[in-house]
């Protein structure tokens, strides 16, 4: 089924049968990018992993490997909350998962979010237990953990024996009745001895019981409670169905030190994990936005395939990694490439491309961490690098130019931290907008906003890490220097009371002059009641003809604002009276005349006020976190709306009314507040009275 081409080393594959779509995840320091690298070299003769400097991982790294008969795509994902975005990409682009945990660090609140993205895609899951060889850990307390977090679907596949000077010297295979013995620095596989019994007696039955009921196969469950003896080909069969059911999860110790059990767990992943044949698929719509026939994974159907993340190469330019669900995908065609709106905002529907057109292939590679090996096709279930692939962002569907589709796609992230930037020199600004397209077309979890009320150029992003990083990109790849500088909220004034002016515009000296006299009154009206002006002149002292003129100066002062410079919201202006001039009398002396006697009203000690935006905040918090992070809304100056279950198990939801001001850097307080667990939603509520005393701050900066 699967060979590797010997002039390049390029994994070939003849079958989706052929192949295993397998991406790691974990929290950091689980040593999962370590195990990444285990399993590279151990499929990979001669290959020398990368030296890591220790820096945490920021981004999706993939490697194909030869695995015997089979060809796995292994893709590492960042195990930091700022970098979920990656992280579910490289869910999307994998058919399973494998889970890594250390066992010296137990299972925390961020391991429980982790699992919990696993979980939400339905990806199958097995779990591998590391840095037993630490001081303190316990393979026993360590699965129970797992279980007590993950269901007791989590069990034992291969159980540990730990060597004198502690490290991990064996292991015990539970399914195929074998020794993986590590001394010596090689590995050498023996049949299991009496000296084993003891672990099948504590760990095998319970585990075929696991196995036979997830698989929900009567007749293997009737065989096995009859005492027949199930041979492991039939167990790997039903541990298969077990696993794709997505509520067994087979527990492989490893260690990234020494390599034990990497082969347990290649082998686990060819028996257990599905072929994107028996995988999800995801849901395919036309171009029109009709619901498209369901993807086959056939080398020989249509394309349908996806950008799963792009970045920018310094000497081949525009880099894609693809994803292949249908068909194949071959250098040089021509393809239709799709983006939809829906793409960035976790919709579930594709709706109307926001962009299609028909783009050449550039040199296809099979990718190796940061080495490419030529590569002339890829069919379907297939993963490959496109060196070169004009105008495709991350997320965009390619396929076949005749019969063109649209990927629904996956659900990404919402950037809530901002940061406002300004160009650093007059060429910097030039180039910004084009730097800033390019970042946001391969980082879907980065949001642009160009703020047209504060004039801001504002970047959402994920935390602070993320932003760092955005900011580093900016200026080492794209060579745009920026500065930070204090976010703007964009505030409102209004009036808090009644008042009442005149406003005189009088100009009779030399040419021809300009006379303009009204009379207003003007009063609050209700939150969101934007403005109302109202005409109660009598006996023609502003002609007819110019109360519309005094109404459009008003409303061109609200805009601009009398206080601080911000728009003027939720009055009435009463046109009361006034006096005109039979010759110099105009329209734009009305305007001018309805804005002067804006500007006295709100001269008037007391007369306005500053009102800022409040948001609704909707926090998911772990309910041991519950009472800090009411608290801490309390001292954002929120109103505190209660809080209830989430449906997520141990986690409850907490509503709150919180000024948007006190919500700049609450991505990051509220990841530390709850060891990264929390997360939240903000959306617009209106706008409230600010304090007296803040209120005085930003009209003093305004």
């Amino acid at each position: 089924m699967g060979r590797q081409d010997h002039t390049t080393g390029t994994p070939v594959v003849s079958s989706p049968e052929a192949l295993r779509n397998v991406v790691l995840v974990g929290p950091s320091g689980s040593g999962k990018t370590r195990l990444f690298d285990q399993l590279v070299a151990t499929t990979t003769p001669g290959h020398r992993p990368p030296t890591r400097d220790g820096s945490r991982s920021t981004s999706l790294e993939v490697a194909s490997l030869q695995s015997g008969d089979l060809v796995v795509n292994l893709l590492d994902t960042p195990g930091y909350a700022d970098f979920v975005g990656e992280l579910r990409a490289g869910l999307r682009a994998a058919d399973a998962a494998v889970f890594v945990i250390s066992a010296a660090d137990g299972v925390d609140a961020a391991t429980r979010t982790l699992w919990y993205e696993c979980k939400q895609v339905g990806a199958p899951l097995a779990v591998v237990l590391t840095k037993l060889d630490t001081p303190h850990a316990d393979f026993d307390s360590a699965v129970a953990d797992c279980q007590a977090a993950f269901g007791e679907g989590v069990m034992p596949l291969g159980v540990p024996v730990m060597g004198s000077d502690n490290e991990l010297e064996r292991i015990v295979d539970l399914v195929l009745g074998e020794v993986h013995d590590y001394t010596g620095g090689n590995r050498t596989v023996s049949p299991t001895g009496e000296e084993h019994i003891g672990f099948f007696d504590t760990y095998h039955g319970p585990l075929l019981e696991g196995i036979i009921q997830e698989a929900e196969d009567d007749t293997l469950l009737d065989r096995y409670l009859g005492g027949e003896e199930i041979g492991f080909e039939v167990v790997e069969e039903a541990l298969l169905t077990a696993v794709a059911r997505g509520s067994f999860h087979p527990v492989v110790p490893v260690s990234v030190n020494t390599g034990a059990g990497i082969e347990v767990l290649l082998h686990l992943i060819g028996a257990a994990f599905p072929p994107p044949t028996r995988a999800n698929r995801p849901k395919a719509f036309t171009i029109a936005g009709a619901e498209a026939p369901e993807i086959t994974v056939d080398p020989s159907a249509p394309l349908v395939a996806e950008v799963v993340r792009t970045t920018n190469d310094s000497y081949v330019g525009h880099v894609a990694l693809v994803r292949v669900f249908s068909g194949t995908l071959t250098q040089d065609a021509l393809v239709h490439v799709s983006g939809h709106l829906g793409s960035f905002a976790g919709h579930d529907v594709a709706g109307h491309p926001d962009h299609d057109e028909d783009v050449r292939v550039g040199p296809l590679a099979s990718p190796l961490g940061t080495e490419r090996r030529p590569k002339t096709e890829a069919g379907a279930g297939d993963i490959c690098v496109v060196q070169k692939l004009p105008g495709a962002s991350t997320s965009d569907t390619l396929s076949s130019k005749d019969s063109p589709v649209v990927v629904a796609p996956w659900a990404m992230p919402e950037a809530l931290l901002p940061a406002a930037i300004r160009a650093a020199t007059r060429a910097d600004e030039d180039k910004l907008p084009g730097a800033l397209q390019r970042l946001a077309g391969s980082d879907p979890s980065l949001r642009v906003e160009h703020n047209a009320e504060t004039g801001q150029v504002v970047l959402w992003t994920m935390g602070q890490t993320h932003l760092d990083l955005v900011l580093g990109r900016l200026e080492n790849e794209l060579n745009v220097a920026v500065t930070t500088e204090p976010l703007r909220i964009a505030l409102r004034e209004t009036f808090i009371g009644k008042a009442a002016a005149k406003g005189r515009h009088v100009k009779q000296s030399g040419g021809h002059g300009q006379y303009a006299i009204c009379d207003i009154e003007i009063e609050p009206l209700e939150r969101g009641a934007g403005f109302e002006f109202v005409d109660k002149v009598v006996g023609g002292a502003v002609p007819r003809q110019f109360i519309p003129s005094v109404e459009k100066g008003v409303r061109a002062q609200l805009e601009k604002g009398v206080v601080a410079g911000y728009p003027m919201v939720d009055v009435r202006v009463t046109l009361v009276d006034g006096k005109a001039h039979s010759v110099d009398s105009s329209d734009a002396a009305f305007q001018l005349a309805g804005a002067l006697a804006l500007k006295e009203a709100a001269a008037q000690q007391g007369a306005t006020a500053l009102l800022e935006p409040i948001e609704l905040l909707t926090v998911t918090v772990p309910d041991e976190h519950l009472g800090a992070v009411m608290t801490d809304v309390s001292g954002r100056r929120g109103r505190l709306q209660g809080s209830e279950q989430s449906d997520r198990e141990g986690f409850s939801v907490v509503k709150a009314e919180v000024p948007q001001a006190e919500l700049t850097r609450y991505a990051v307080e509220l990841r530390s507040l709850t060891q990264g667990a929390g997360s939240f939603e903000r959306e617009m509520a209106g706008y409230e009275l600010m304090p007296a005393h803040l209120g005085e701050q930003y009209a003093k900066a305004g």
